[in-house]
């Protein structure tokens, strides 16, 4: 029986311009543990420059969520600098226990007049099976995450 497949999509402001934002997503593994250490409790660069495609990673986690996800691994699908968004799964990991597949997409808007940007995240899933609860956790997790980041970045 195929799993259920699902999108869930986040969207916020951000005050940092979108190239310093930007600049940040694309260095996750050193930047979300500095920003948010009680959820990123450390990333580990595996394979790759942890920036390019092909980047593979993984992040120890602690969400504090019934899902129990510690550990993923990520790999960095594609990497688009002009357009400000990239592409990333989940390969292995406590995720997978409950998703068959995961994609995440994160693209950075600048709102113009260097007054912020707008930050979109989304991923696309498919469950392991009917009775595994939606992933609103992972939504949630960018929302947490992202104002922490441009906090950070306003604060340099």
């Amino acid at each position: 029986m195929a799993g259920v497949v699902g999108k869930l999509e986040a969207e916020m402001e951000v005050k940092s311009n979108a190239d310093k934002f930007w600049s940040s997503i694309k260095d996750f593994a050193t930047i979300f543990p500095n920003t948010s250490p009680s959820i990123y409790k450390g990333t580990q660069i595996i394979q790759g420059d942890g920036k390019a495609p092909g980047s593979l990673m993984k992040v120890t986690l602690d969400i504090g969520h019934e899902l129990d996800v510690k550990t993923v691994t990520e790999r960095i699908e594609d990497v688009d600098d002009a357009k400000r968004t990239i592409i990333y799964s989940v390969i292995d990991g406590d995720l997978l226990k409950y998703l068959k597949s995961y994609k995440g997409y994160i693209s950075v808007t600048p709102k113009g007049d260097d007054n912020g940007s707008i930050v979109k995240w989304s991923c696309e899933y498919v469950k392991a099976s009917q009775e595994v609860p939606e992933p609103i956790l992972i939504k949630e997790f960018a929302y947490k995450i992202f104002p922490n980041v441009d906090d950070y970045l306003l604060s340099k």
